[in-house]
């Protein structure tokens, strides 16, 4: 699984924490963003970032971060084949990948604490696609919406 991250000065000292996590389950990360701090980075050039590469189909999913996970998941939505959504419990993290195929999981920076954020994303990224009926055909909905709104050449 490739897993991509990135995060606006909001929720960079929480992408710090993540990485660390994700690499302690041995599985590789790409920060697709600032190494430093910048007080100055706004959320919409940071989660563009990871949107246009699980777009791209280059990684298969990511996690972007702000200070409240909310401008992050506007900015995500607005690509082709993401289905990004805020989670701040672990339920939401499975489930949405489960039943919704889920491909960026959106947090806030200053909102939920780090062990908390570690389990999140944990269950997300452990979390599969499940293909009974009634998802694909939900799936395949979104689908059919992103084709309407979408230039299929992008």
């Amino acid at each position: 699984m490739k897993i991509c991250i990135s995060a606006d000065h909001g929720g960079f000292e929480l992408k710090k924490i993540i990485i660390e996590h994700i690499k302690s389950l041995g599985l590789n990360v790409d920060d697709l963003n600032d190494t430093e701090y910048d007080p100055e980075d706004d959320y919409p050039d940071t989660t563009k970032l990871v949107a246009k590469s699980i777009s791209k189909n280059e990684h298969d999913k990511g996690i972007v971060l702000c200070g409240s996970g909310v401008g992050a998941s506007v900015v995500a939505n607005k690509f082709k084949n993401v289905r990004a959504a805020i989670c701040h419990d672990t339920y939401s993290a499975s489930q949405g990948v489960e039943h919704d195929d889920m491909n960026i999981i959106c947090l806030g920076g200053r909102i939920i604490g780090d062990a908390l954020a570690k389990e999140i994303v944990e269950e997300f990224l452990k979390a599969e696609f499940q293909t009974e009926e009634r998802f694909e055909r939900r799936k395949d909905k979104i689908t059919e919406i992103e084709d309407k709104n979408f230039n299929k050449d992008e």
